[in-house]
C-alpha cells in the first residue's frame, strides 16, 4: 500500500531545494565580481568593503598569468562566498559611475558638433550661453571646413577638431 501523505513532505522540500545548475550560476557571479577586483588599481581595491584574506587573494592574482591566474580565480571566488557581494558591487558600481558620467558628457559634445555641423544655429546659441568665451570665429571656421569635408567625402579632420575644442571648454 502507498502512502500518499509523503508525496506531499516532498513537495513542500522542493520549494527550498536549489538546483546545482543555480548554485554553479550563483559561484561564476562571484567569481565575475572577483575578476573586476583583481582589475582594480591598488588605490581603488582599499576602498573595496573587502576583507584581508580576499585583498592578499586578489593582490596576488595581478601577478599570475595563464592557468595559476585562472586558479587563483576560482580561489577568490571561494572567499567571495563569505563576503558581501552586494556591498562591493555598489562599491564597483560608485567607483565607474564617473566614467558613465564622462561617456555622457562626450555624448552630448558630440550631439552638439554633429547639429552643427547640420546647420542648426540654435545649438550654437545655447553653446555660447553656457560658454560665453567661446571663440566665435573658430567655430564658424571649423563648421565651415567640417561641411566641406564631409560634402567631398574627406577625412573628418575639421569636426575633430571641432569637438576637441567643444570638449576642452566643457571641462
Amino acid at each position: 500500500m502507498i502512502d500518499t501523505n509523503t508525496n506531499d513532505h516532498y513537495e513542500d522540500d522542493e520549494e527550498f531545494v536549489i538546483s546545482k545548475s543555480q548554485i554553479k550560476r550563483e559561484m561564476n557571479a562571484l567569481q565575475d565580481l572577483g575578476k573586476a577586483l583583481v582589475k582594480l588599481t591598488p588605490n581603488q581595491l582599499k576602498k573595496m568593503p573587502i576583507t584581508e584574506d580576499l585583498l592578499v587573494s586578489v593582490t596576488e592574482a595581478k601577478k599570475y598569468k595563464m592557468k595559476a591566474l585562472k586558479r587563483q580565480l576560482q580561489r577568490i571566488g571561494v572567499l567571495m562566498r563569505t563576503e558581501d557581494a552586494e556591498a562591493i558591487q555598489k562599491a564597483l558600481d560608485r567607483l565607474h559611475k564617473p566614467e558613465k558620467q564622462q561617456v555622457k558628457k562626450l555624448h552630448k559634445i558630440e550631439k552638439w558638433r554633429d547639429d552643427l555641423v547640420a546647420g542648426e544655429a540654435s545649438v550654437l546659441d545655447d553653446i555660447v550661453e553656457q560658454f560665453p568665451e567661446l571663440d566665435h570665429q573658430y567655430v564658424n571656421q571649423m563648421i565651415r571646413n567640417a561641411k566641406k569635408e564631409k560634402a567631398s567625402n574627406k577625412s573628418p579632420k575639421s569636426a575633430r577638431a571641432l569637438f576637441q575644442y567643444l570638449e576642452g571648454l566643457n571641462r
